[in-house]
């Protein structure tokens, strides 16, 4: 199975988030903001590699906590 970012996620979560594609986790690659965005949908596809593929679709909700109040 194949994890990978959905077609429909955003370059924004493309820019902060990565996907392993053998294990499935979601990592940062930099630092979160409240202040910019207190929360994400990342909208995330699990692949096979039969032939034809089938695949399985879920959104994956990250929330924010602002660690300054």
């Amino acid at each position: 199975i194949v994890y990978l970012f959905s077609r429909h996620v955003t370059t924004e979560v493309k820019e902060v988030f990565t996907i392993d594609e053998i294990k499935g986790e979601i990592r940062l690659q930099g630092k979160l903001d409240y202040e910019e965005m207190d929360s994400y949908e990342i909208p995330v596809e699990a692949r096979d590699k039969g032939s034809p593929p089938l695949s399985g679709h879920c959104k994956v909700v990250l929330e924010v906590l602002d660690v300054n109040d």
